[in-house]
């Protein structure tokens, strides 16, 4: 399996200004920018609404090279990470996350999200994404607690040695928030678009009850809950102390998350970004569950209940009095007074907050949270030769990842802003067409993960809101 953490070295780039991989060459700004895709009988989907959309989008942008890296990572996950079939008559679509054969429910949720507004022209596209949020279903009715998951629930993990309740189907069994509350996400989003209230069968209400109970046992208001995880390794940031249950945490409603939606252990048990996430989430499921369709009232209520009751520990324990920036939100508390204040690229971040709906952008409290997440006051923050960004400590110190750059371009109320992240992106792919999960500092072609598909469509989804909000934007750079 391919490794989250270890740093690959480009090819060296060739005199005639190749970049060469395997058995492609690939040519760098100056000469003609080829497609980086594969061959169209070797893609695992085509959707002519996003083929359409690659079409309209590069023929606006004068900048070529931005065109090619639109036109390579945008339909990347169809063309690359997707199996989608008819299991008992329903239809089913497994997305692996890139170079690691295995599916995330944050990851195949994020890296399909793009492709929702298209579904209007594109039915096999909706079948598609329908397919994801079965799929999810029955991974979250299988273990509620784990992150990631096998096609085949017979499947027996690398991990398998972890201690924790692993079984057959589950790749890793960490617990975080945000893994569920993307999947809720996504049946939300799919259902604003479309009004297809199929999907909301027996298997998704099941797993709704499942989302509730799992929230609520990990808010640890009698006990530490039925959840713990160990293993044996030299990464810090895998290890969970205390026989696996964490840090202490003074109950208060918040809820626990064990590990970060970057699949580090937290250090402080209360992560408020997916805390502030779940509240979002909780308030897309009571609105699903109120539907007539689906007629569960009494679930939405418990659901709502939830929700008010995280939102009012997020005002007391979350929100905490910075020393130079003011009131800001803090990344991880405990309940007792203590915070620790840092920002982390994966998403949900406190730098993505307003792209996951969970504040407004204009918010002054958002505001001073970013000054602080986007300046020396992160201890994640890097600026270098190469660009600067959040990066975390998944992929070590003075490593930027482009995620974080797209974020903080898609959250930004700044043109100028703006204008910079996206030649900042256009800078540091390597020559590669692609975006990664993380580059260094000083060096762009030190860089993890070749194959990052999510990393890749959310870029996509950068340019075409640019396209379709600040298209005079686009066409300056």
């Amino acid at each position: 399996m391919a490794s989250r953490r270890q740093f690959v070295q480009t090819a060296s780039l060739l005199s005639a200004g190749l970049f060469l991989d395997k058995t492609k060459a690939f040519a760098l700004p100056g000469n003609a920018f080829i497609s980086n895709r594969p061959p169209l009988a070797q893609r695992k989907f085509t959707s002519k609404a996003v083929e359409a959309m690659i079409e309209k989008v590069k023929k606006d942008l004068p900048n070529k090279e931005l065109g090619w890296l639109f036109e390579n990572c945008f339909p990347n996950t169809l063309d690359t990470t997707v199996d989608f079939e008819i299991i008992d008559g329903k239809p089913d679509t497994y997305v692996i996350t890139g170079d690691i054969d295995a599916m995330w429910l944050r990851d195949s949720t994020a890296q399909v999200w793009p492709y929702i507004p298209l579904t209007k022209n594109d039915p096999e596209l909706k079948q598609l994404i329908k397919g994801v949020i079965n799929r999810q279903m029955k991974c979250i009715l299988l273990d509620p607690y784990a992150n990631a998951f096998y096609k085949d629930f017979n499947k027996v993990s690398e991990w398998k040695d972890d201690i924790t309740k692993m079984k057959p189907g589950i790749h890793e069994r960490k617990w975080e928030i945000d893994s569920l509350c993307y999947p809720v996400r996504l049946s939300y989003g799919y259902w604003k678009q479309t009004g297809d209230t199929s999907v909301f069968d027996s298997n998704w209400k099941e797993a709704m009850k499942l989302i509730i109970q799992t929230f609520t046992e990990q808010q640890r208001k009698n006990n530490n809950g039925p959840y713990s995880f160990q293993r044996t390794t030299a990464w810090a940031t895998d290890g969970v102390p205390l026989s696996g249950f964490g840090y202490p945490v003074k109950p208060c409603g918040l809820i626990v998350s064990t590990f970060r939606p970057s699949d580090d252990c937290t250090l402080l048990p209360f992560l408020i970004p997916s805390n502030l996430f779940a509240i979002e989430i909780l308030g897309q499921m009571a609105e699903l569950l109120s539907l007539y369709a689906v007629n569960e009232t009494a679930l939405a209520a418990k659901a709502k209940a939830l929700q008010q009751e995280v939102k009012k520990a997020v005002n007391e324990h979350g929100i905490i009095q910075h020393p130079k920036f003011g009131r800001i939100i803090a990344f991880e508390v405990n309940g007792y007074g203590s915070f620790h204040m840092m920002d982390d690229a994966n998403v949900p971040s406190l730098l993505s907050l307003p792209y996951l709906g969970a504040i407004k952008a204009t918010d002054p409290l958002y505001q001073n949270t970013r000054k602080v997440v986007l300046s020396e006051n992160n201890p994640f923050f890097y600026k270098g030769k190469a660009g600067e960004g959040v990066g975390g400590p998944h992929t070590g110190a003075d490593t930027i990842w482009p995620m974080s750059i797209i974020l903080r371009a898609i959250t930004s109320i700044d043109n100028k802003e703006i204008n910079h992240c996206v030649k900042n992106l256009i800078a540091t792919h390597a020559g590669t067409g692609f975006m990664h999960e993380s580059f260094h500092k000083d060096d762009a072609t030190k860089f993890t993960r070749k194959w990052f598909a999510w990393a890749n469509t959310l870029f996509g989804e950068l340019i075409m809101k640019l396209h379709g909000e600040k298209p005079g934007l686009l066409r300056g750079l």
